[in-house]
């Protein structure tokens, strides 16, 4: 049996826009829009007027609009039952970024940014194919009940602290900030050791990310810069449109590059470049983790890692947006443990210290 459609409210002050959008979603036949509105006020008044089990469960909201704005109507919408995910629309632009952020912080699930017409607009295959996995895995995602699933151990301990780990790095795509978010929150000590990460972002965005992430009262995170020394406890993003590679210096010490090479799975900055140059660096003293997004970057720079005697993690595929690039390292066999990002942070937390410690749930591998 077929399960629902996903059901999807569109909001936007552009007819133009509402109407393109609801072609692309209503393509697929697993999303069904059932409500199209123009500005803030009308949704909030749409989603209360619908019956409860005809709401819509995820929103697509666009930040800047008349009579009320996305950032206003946002509070007011995740305080509907059932709660929908809502995903914000924004501009490709510094302004839009931060605008993008600030809604994350808000509640917001995620975000997607509108393409310019000089990319094909909404015609665009590559945003179609973002908003369609974005509007299903938040939807599957939202259904995920609140109690936290047991854990189920293949082994009789979870991951043992690494000897002479000298850094971890972090991919992620579709459904990433919230993931890395979560992860963070989750780093509740100081870490002896750098992490880096890439997150497929525009530039513009991962400035802002940045900032977001280190708002959380864990490590100090920043966008990595060209020379730059990577220091214990500090979190380095890689920059929009920037590949992020790690050398090791004579005495030890690790450095940031960026790199204009081209693209690596029609992304930049792109994972595997990243580990790749992390196992060359490191060798087996490197710990990587997977996080949600779609596609298999990572895979090949996850097989580095294993290979060099490094350790590898994974996002579970119930907390991921898109289970595309953890399931492919966990199809691979690479992965040492597929857990939620809270999880992964324990794990994180237990390669470096004296002791481990029980992953709060998920499947050890």
């Amino acid at each position: 049996m077929n399960p629902a459609p996903v059901r999807v409210m569109l909001c936007d002050d552009s007819a133009t826009v509402r109407a393109a959008l609801a072609r692309v979603l209503e393509a697929d036949p697993g999303i069904r829009v059932v409500s199209r509105v123009g500005d803030g006020q009308q949704a909030v008044a749409a989603f209360a007027a619908l019956p409860p089990a005809g709401r819509p469960q995820v929103v697509l909201l666009d930040l800047e609009m008349p009579v009320m704005d996305g950032m206003t109507a946002l509070p007011l919408l995740l305080r509907q039952e059932p709660r929908p995910a809502v995903i914000v629309a924004s501009a490709l632009t510094q302004k839009g970024a931060s605008a993008t952020m600030a809604a994350l912080r808000a509640g917001a699930a995620d975000y997607i940014p509108k393409p310019g017409a000089a990319g094909g607009g909404l015609r665009d295959a590559g945003f179609q194919a973002e908003l369609l996995a974005k509007v299903k895995g938040w939807a599957r995602v939202g259904r995920i009940p609140a109690t936290p699933r047991p854990a189920v151990l293949l082994r009789p301990a979870p991951l043992n602290p690494t000897r002479g780990l000298k850094v971890i790095g972090i991919g992620c795509s579709t459904g990433g900030p919230q993931a890395l978010t979560a992860l963070l929150r989750g780093l509740v000590r100081p870490l002896p050791v750098p992490i880096v990460a890439v997150q497929h972002m525009p530039a513009g965005f991962t400035a802002m990310l940045a900032d977001h992430l280190g708002r959380l009262g864990g490590p100090v995170c920043a966008e990595a810069r060209d020379g730059e020394g990577l220091q214990p406890g500090r979190f380095y993003l890689a920059p929009g449109d920037r590949h992020l590679l790690v050398e090791a210096k004579q005495d030890g010490s690790l450095v940031a590059r960026l790199s204009d090479a081209p693209p690596e799975n029609f992304c930049r900055p792109a994972v595997d470049p990243m580990l790749r140059s992390l196992a060359a660096a490191c060798g087996g003293a490197v710990l990587a983790a997977i996080l949600t997004g779609m596609g298999q970057d990572g895979l090949l720079g996850c097989q580095a890692i294993a290979a060099a005697g490094g350790t590898v993690l994974a996002q579970d595929e119930a907390s991921s947006v898109v289970w595309g690039m953890p399931g492919a390292v966990a199809r691979a066999g690479l992965a040492r443990a597929l857990l939620p990002p809270e999880g992964l942070a324990d794990q994180i937390l237990a390669a470096v210290e004296t002791r481990p410690r029980v992953a709060r749930q998920g499947v050890m591998a």
